[in-house]
């Protein structure tokens, strides 16, 4: 004869719903949250991929935020290049008025006044910020790009510009200094654009030179300044273009990485929602059951 103990039977009762309820529980919890892991002990080896797949995504998200930055300095040399030049093509503009012989000297010396002014516009878009407010042009200086030392503008930035990570062991210089934009050689000689314009501007101002004749001269040198500027302008628009090519492949692997995230610890809703029901079906029936069983005058006897 078997001998029943209804303290046995209560505890044992109350133990298989207790677990009902959890596994319930847990399963509204993965519908929720659309994960199947609640916790590493679930499944260990899923759960140590999507620690793999977190720390890449992590990563990516830091080149992602290298790679805006760079885009962003980019797209400001480049809206700062395109200045530059129009400030050469005036210049260039004013420099054909002052070498036509039918001007005289109050004409050239209006001229000379304007190219002084191009001058100071050239200094304030060399001197421009980037988007974390430091030199566009000075490579890794904080300051400006371009000083007045000694009556003339000097270059006071570095010779380099530190690369930006854009993961996949590739990187991008986010801008061009100085000198790259603005320094050529001419005959020989190396120049720069503010050294033009400056003795040309005050060649025009001065009577007893020869205005026409540095007008002239000046010629070959603005076409040379334009030309390094047009260079400088196609080496942004490539690293613009690596940038975009770069966000591309980050975005195709984040994208796959979510899709494989989803695979290893991502729960079917379709079927937990139909394990979720066919749980709380046999909750109910376990409940309704045990009350019937507790009420029995057998129970009521022992």
């Amino acid at each position: 004869m078997i001998n029943l103990s209804t303290s046995a039977y209560f505890e044992r009762a109350t133990r298989q719903m207790g677990d009902l309820r959890s596994r319930a529980n847990k399963m509204q919890e993965q519908i929720s949250t659309g994960d199947r892991l609640t916790r590493s002990s679930d499944d260990p080896v899923a759960a140590a991929r999507l620690r793999t797949l977190s720390r890449t995504q992590t990563l990516s998200d830091i080149d992602k935020t290298n790679s805006d930055r760079a885009a962003a300095d980019l797209k400001l040399a480049d809206s700062a290049l395109s200045s530059v030049a129009e400030i050469i093509t005036r210049a260039k503009e004013l420099t054909i008025q002052a070498a036509n012989g039918i001007y005289g000297e109050t004409e050239r010396a209006t001229i000379g006044m304007e190219l002084e002014n191009l001058q100071k516009s050239l200094l304030l878009v060399m001197n421009g910020e980037n988007s974390a407010g430091h030199a566009l042009f000075g490579g890794q200086t904080s300051g400006d790009s371009y000083e007045l030392q000694g009556g003339s503008y000097a270059y006071v930035g570095t010779a380099q510009t530190t690369p930006l990570d854009l993961g996949e062991g590739q990187d991008v210089i986010p801008g061009v200094t100085g000198p790259e934009v603005l320094e050529f050689e001419v005959n020989g000689s190396t120049t720069d654009l503010f050294a033009v314009l400056g003795n040309l501007a005050a060649v025009l101002q001065d009577s007893s030179q020869d205005g026409t004749s540095a007008a002239n001269a000046a010629l070959d040198s603005l076409d040379a300044g334009l030309q390094k500027v047009t260079t400088a302008q196609t080496v942004i628009g490539a690293r613009m273009n690596w940038v975009d090519l770069m966000d591309t492949r980050r975005i195709e692997a984040s994208e796959l990485n979510a899709d494989e995230k989803a695979t290893v610890g991502g729960a079917d809703i379709a079927e937990t929602t139909a394990r979720l029901q066919e749980m709380l079906t046999v909750l109910e029936a376990s409940q309704a059951s045990f009350v019937r069983l507790a009420n029995l005058s057998l129970f009521n006897m022992i």
